[in-house]
């Protein structure tokens, strides 16, 4: 499977001032596997270190710090010399040893000319219990599941991926096709064992079985990882957001977690989940303008998950909906429609697009997203009903230069109104050069 990250990887190789990276994502993403093929494509040597699979090496990291010194420990361990510029070095479950994590900055201060790539689950709740970070001293980047541009590429589509991102917008002819891989898409989802599992038995029932485990996993990383306190409250959480999708208004209600819950009870919990990159949070603007961070409004918010398939496990919806015609795209209040949107959306964080509107009356526009001048709303519709009222409402009281909305209907440009294709999401970038 290609991982179109690898780009993002191939550039941080090459360029002036390079520091050590770090590479985010929730467990079973695939950051291993890609660091790992990313160093087998461009460079001659790897060093790949485990610090949860292997203890004996994290006393390498138990004196000095200093680079010289790791640099010589480390290639007596990998039983090859380390050389600059040709040696990949992984730091797999970093956050088992935070002096690791730490000597970071001294690579970057002292032999920046050693390529240091970390991956590690849990990383972003490690950096919240008190390791000495090196703020500044290194670059990042975030792994999600596969995007649905991804999933085509598994599924043997780069000809037809190739057509579209060279601005071919007109995709009636291969329609049916796109709706059949998003019809999937929804059901698996982007979890790399998941597809796979797909792609080796075309089977979504054997599929399912992976989601399942993949679940149970993310459950039992709770009592292992997660401070005692909050354990609980995690998983009332976790278990309550396919619930919370549910209902017309998304928007997450701490009541619903349990009975009488209360903010400050369950903050901490929340954001225990995202560091770990299990769950997306949008955010309610009072003010539809740039920059929309100055207009979030905390107290509202929308949780969804990190992936589409493990959204649909959780809901108890079958993947026998997928010879229902569009029913996936409007089972469940639509939230499966939303979380793939969200998803794709986030792809590109040069769009901001991690918030939504509502007025004063009923009216809510599910996305409002930037590109640093502009804020444009982008209305979700699941299936072949645009009817978008909210959209409407939103045009007589700020006036954007465009309105989105994504449905499955083609591409089309009627006046400001930009109806693309929920198949066609990844090529929104392209459609605001238009």
């Amino acid at each position: 499977m290609k991982r179109l990250l690898i780009e993002e990887l191939i550039l941080w190789k090459n360029k002036q001032g390079r520091k050590p990276l770090i590479l985010q994502g929730a467990r079973q993403v695939g950051k291993t596997w890609l660091l790992k093929t990313f160093g087998a494509e461009c460079f001659e040597e790897i060093c790949y270190i485990n610090f949860e699979q292997n203890n004996s090496v994290n006393h390498i990291f138990e004196g000095s710090i200093n680079p010289e010194r790791i640099i010589e420990q480390l290639s007596v361990f990998h039983g090859k010399r380390i050389q600059p510029e040709k040696t990949l070095i992984i730091f797999d479950e970093v956050q088992e040893v935070p002096r690791a994590l730490t000597s970071l900055k001294y690579f970057t201060e002292e032999a920046p000319e050693y390529a240091i790539c970390c991956a590690g689950s849990l990383l972003g709740v490690a950096l919240h219990q008190g390791t000495s970070f090196p703020v500044g001293k290194v670059e990042f980047l975030t792994l999600q599941p596969l995007s649905f541009r991804e999933f085509l590429l598994a599924n043997g589509e780069e000809l037809l991926l190739n057509y579209v991102m060279n601005g071919n917008l007109d995709t009636n002819a291969f329609t049916e096709k796109l709706q059949e891989h998003l019809k999937r898409y929804f059901i698996i989802g982007g979890m790399p064992a998941a597809v796979q599992s797909w792609l080796d038995t075309q089977d979504f029932f054997e599929v399912e079985k992976i989601q399942e485990q993949l679940l149970s996993a993310y459950e039992g990383d709770f009592s292992k990882h997660a401070p005692s306190n909050l354990i609980a409250k995690i998983r009332y959480v976790w278990q309550s957001i396919p619930s919370q999708l549910a209902k017309e208004n998304k928007k997450f209600v701490y009541g619903m977690v349990r009975e009488g819950a209360r903010a400050r009870e369950y903050e901490d919990t929340l954001m225990w989940l995202h560091d770990t990159g299990l769950i997306r949070r949008i955010y309610r603007v009072r003010k539809p303008d740039v920059p929309l961070k100055a207009y979030e409004d905390l107290q509202s918010f929308k949780v969804f998950l990190l992936d589409v398939g493990l959204l649909r496990v959780m809901s108890g919806l079958s993947p026998k909906v997928f010879i229902e015609g569009s029913r996936i795209f409007e089972e469940f209040k639509g939230a499966l429609t939303e979380q793939y949107v969200l998803q794709e959306l986030s792809l590109f964080p040069q769009l901001n697009a991690n918030y939504y509107w509502t007025s004063d009356a009923n009216a809510e526009v599910d996305f409002l997203f930037s590109d640093g001048l502009y804020a444009y709303p982008l209305e979700a519709k699941a299936g072949n009903n645009v009817h978008a009222k909210s959209l409407k409402v939103y045009d007589k009281e700020y006036n954007p230069q465009l309105l989105f909305r994504t449905s499955l209907l083609p591409y089309e440009k009627n006046g400001k109104l930009v109806n693309i294709p929920l198949y066609l999401l990844f090529a929104l970038p392209k459609v605001l050069t238009l």
